[in-house]
């Protein structure tokens, strides 16, 4: 603490230098200009070896404790000596010296007595938990909360505490880590220790991680950096947090960026040797995760070799799991990778290591390949094994290791018994996130679940359990609504920057604004990933066949659902399910390109030059719906694509060019859309966007079509007042330019006066109008993520309250819109669902082959 003078007294420099290192140095090398006495002298380097270590510079920190040590044994008092041989073991073992580390350790523990005695066990624990001994680590960790507690120590037991809270989240005690955190955290608020604050509250995060609960552990760490960044330090353990917590949440293109920026900072600024393999370590798993798989082969063995210099046993097995791994993604197979594999599996179950499932999984996979069954049986049955209380993904990935063990004993039951506990684990995992991106990645982390009922269902030719499975894991995120913290104002506000931002962006480029945007829309993003979903459980409602057939009438379903790259489709109609192989997805994905650019060029006016739009819709038929055409009729018809194609334009194919059609991405989404009730007061609500002089006339006439309608134009169209006029609506109609954001769809928007509204605008609706007309630019796009969801503004719109939107899924061209939009409202004002509404009026358009292409152009999307 500062004394009367100003300057900080001896005895205060070891707490400085870990709440405060830059404080902590200053204040040291002014105690050492006076020329102290030895022991005075000896704890003012010491301070400094713990400030410059925890800024990084480990080998300048070793310099500065062995002068310490030296003075200590001037100063002829034992303990001083042993304290500073406790700090200099403890750096010495993170600096991966760790037998000279534990040598000077041993020695402190013989020559401390009483409280130091505590202090000096929690730094050996330290070096103990760095080599992977846990057990050793936790027998030093009790004896030395004991001794601290009885003295009053709260700074040092704070520090016990927390180290024993690592070793009982390594071995899987997470209740037990919390509360030591806890109290950790308790006690360096009461003791001014900012640094250790900050890192309790990181380690809260990696609690809440264990649990499977992401929002609350990105909320952990995203605090934790705001603590660290004001003390002044750069810690690279949250960044292999953040990493870790990014991947669970299906977030690898971020996690990879995490990772490569701390590698830049480590490379560039120096890191203690055992956190370098750390780092390495978790860049390796982010590239696995992205499918950089020679970056993750060479990192995972820079991070081996690292750790076995450092005799980290625990670590050095962990790297080669992820090196195998990444060496079987690559294609290798064979008795060779299955022996090693198999060999780091044992090795991993001896110790307690959390991947040791994912070895046995992978042993298990090997050894199917290799026609080694009784092997596959007994590293599958491994692989399955997980206690009731695991998080939800292990037990997930658990029910996987027991599906393809059913597979493989031809156990047909118990394969589809294992695939719906795996995909209700996962469904459990999904509803803890409150963020419409969160819940949408989480869903491909059942893909293989899914895979293995469907492809089961296929080759019975069953095609009742086709639908059924395929409902069973596609549209998870869109059957509840996202969630929002209430009255988050500080999202409000930052939405209302980036508005800001764009709108002068859009006016003038300007590098500095731009920067700005980033920043924004980084800040709206992680704000909103960290939204808790807890209350969602119980929200859904399982979907069922029998309900499905019921609602149907005389509405005709088609679900293409992609089994080995090979299209499906499953019609229901008049109560019957029936199956038709239409053909390759990747013929599919080319005739619906060819269709978008040749749409693209007309809404321009281009040459009319190559096919029709007959032959193009003629084909792309072909690809999609195959023999599946003929049983549609004159019906209605309820389509429902997989992700990747989205973006059809269906009015094109000739067998749906004269009918409604519905566009959805589940049959169990069409349900939940058709059981909504319009709004009982029919407000109508119409919003002119800048820029489009064909949507003042198309807003002008639905003017008077709509006397009573709220018009929001020249100037009044602002994000606020958009929004508050939209919420709960009987019908919207805005006419204003749009953008699809592949990059981030959910920062897909709508241009209004005041700058984009976006998809994370629109989630702040407490019930998005009962149906809404988007007569603008690539509205309806949306980017297929995790287990076919979708993610852009109409697909966020349905779990909102949408029944109904229309949007385009190419470019239109503006002037031939209108007349398409006049008559569209009209047949809605004759008592037309949207869908049929927007049918009658696609059919009336001329010969003009600009108005066709734009007829062309809209989905009805919902029921």
């Amino acid at each position: 603490m500062p004394t009367a003078g100003g300057s900080v007294a001896a005895e205060s420099l070891l707490p400085l230098a870990l709440s405060r290192p830059h404080d902590a140095i200053e204040a040291a090398q002014a105690l050492l200009r006076a020329d102290p006495p030895a022991a005075a002298a000896s704890l003012a380097h010491q301070a400094i070896g713990i400030a410059v270590r925890q800024l990084g510079d480990v080998p300048a920190a070793i310099r500065e404790l062995r002068s310490a040590l030296q003075l200590a044994e001037l100063s002829g008092l034992a303990d001083r000596e042993a304290d500073v041989l406790a700090t200099l073991g403890a750096t010495l073992g993170r600096a991966g010296r760790s037998r000279e580390g534990l040598a000077n350790l041993d020695r402190a523990v013989d020559l401390s007595r009483g409280a130091l005695t505590g202090r000096v066990l929690v730094r050996r624990a330290d070096v103990l938990l760095v080599l992977g001994r846990h057990r050793e680590a936790l027998d030093d960790l009790r004896a030395a909360i004991t001794r601290l507690r009885r003295s009053g120590d709260q700074v040092w037991e704070a520090r016990s505490r927390n180290y024993r809270g690592f070793i009982q989240l390594a071995l899987g005690g997470t209740k037990r880590a919390d509360a030591d955190f806890s109290v950790a955290e308790r006690l360096y608020a009461a003791t001014g220790q900012e640094f250790e604050y900050a890192e309790a509250r990181q380690n809260r995060g990696l609690v809440a991680f264990s649990r499977g609960d992401l929002p609350a552990a990105l909320g952990y760490l995203d605090d934790a950096g705001k603590r660290f960044a004001a003390v002044g330090v750069v810690w690279p353990d949250l960044a292999i947090d953040r990493c870790g917590v990014l991947l669970a949440a299906g977030l690898s293109t971020e996690a990879s960026a995490e990772m490569d920026q701390a590698i830049a900072r480590m490379e560039a600024e120096g890191a203690q040797a055992t956190k370098r393999g750390e780092v390495w370590f978790a860049s390796a798993h982010a590239a696995l995760a992205t499918g950089d798989l020679p970056a993750a082969r060479e990192r995972a063995d820079r991070a081996r070799r690292l750790f076995s210099a450092q005799r980290r046993e625990w670590w050095s097995v962990r790297s080669s799991m992820v090196h195998l791994e990444a060496r079987y993604q690559s294609g290798e197979k064979g008795p060779l990778l299955l022996r090693r594999v198999g060999e780091v599996a044992r090795r991993l179950d001896a110790l307690g290591a959390s991947e040791a499932s994912a070895a046995h999984l992978l042993a298990g996979r090997l050894a199917l390949a290799d026609g080694r069954t009784r092997m596959a049986d007994r590293q599958l049955e491994l692989a399955g094994r997980r206690s009731k209380d695991a998080p939800p993904l292990a037990r997930s990935a658990a029910w996987l290791g027991k599906a393809l063990r059913s597979k493989a004993r031809a156990d047909v039951r118990g394969m589809l018994t294992a695939c719906g506990r795996g995909l209700d684990a996962l469904d459990e995992h999904r509803l803890t996130m409150g963020a419409t991106e969160l819940r949408a990645l989480a869903t491909g982390h059942g893909a293989e679940l899914a895979e293995l009922a469907l492809r089961d269902a296929l080759r019975r030719d069953d095609a009742r359990s086709l639908l059924a499975w395929s409902e069973r894991w596609r549209a998870t995120a869109l059957t509840v609504p996202p969630v929002r913290p209430p009255g988050d104002e500080q999202l409000v506000g930052d939405l209302a920057a980036l508005r800001d931002v764009v709108r002068r962006l859009d006016a003038q480029p300007d590098p500095a604004l731009e920067k700005e945007r980033r920043r924004l829309e980084k800040a709206v993003r992680e704000r909103t990933l960290r939204a808790h979903g807890a209350s969602l459980r119980g929200a859904t409602t399982r979907f069922e066949v029998d309900e499905l057939v019921g609602a149907l009438g005389e509405t005709v379903l088609v679900e293409l659902i992609e089994v080995d790259d090979v299209l499906q489709a499953v019609v229901v109609r008049d109560g019957v399910i029936s199956r038709h192989t239409v053909g390759p997805i990747a013929t599919a994905a080319v005739e619906v390109e060819r269709s978008r650019f040749r749409l693209r060029w007309l809404a321009h006016g281009r040459s009319q030059r190559g096919p029709s739009l007959e032959v193009l819709g003629a084909r792309l038929g072909a690809a999609i719906l195959g023999p599946a055409q003929e049983l549609l009729g004159d019906r209605p018809v309820v389509m429902v694509p997989p992700g990747r194609l989205q973006a059809l334009p269906w009015g094109l194919l000739p067998s749906l060019a004269d009918r409604p059609v519905n566009v959805v991405p589940s049959a169990a989404t069409w349900l939940r859309a058709r059981r909504l009730r319009p709004p009982s007061d029919r407000r109508v609500v119409l919003v002119l966007g800048p820029g489009l002089s064909a949507g003042k006339v198309e807003v002008t006439r639905l003017a008077a079509r709509y006397p009573g309608a709220t018009v929001l134009a020249n100037g009044d169209a602002t994000a606020e007042k958009v929004l508050h006029a939209l919420d709960g609506a009987w019908i919207a109609h805005i006419a204003a330019h749009g953008t699809f954001r592949s990059d981030s769809p959910l920062f897909s928007s709508l241009r209004l006066d005041d700058g984009p509204l976006t998809v994370y605008d629109f989630e702040r609706l407490r019930r998005a109008p009962y149906q809404l007309v988007l007569s603008s630019c690539d509205s309806g796009l949306a980017k297929p993520v995790g287990a076919d969801e979708l993610l852009g503004l109409s697909s966020s719109l349905i779990p909102l309250g949408a029944a109904g939107i229309l949007a385009s899924v190419v470019p239109v061209n503006d002037p031939a819109t209108v007349p398409l939009m006049t008559a569209l409202h009209d047949n809605l004002q004759a008592g037309q669902s949207l869908a049929a509404a927007f049918a009658a009026a696609r059919t009336a358009a001329a010969d003009d082959p600009v108005a066709l292409a734009a007829g062309r152009s809209f989905v009805a999307l919902g029921a």
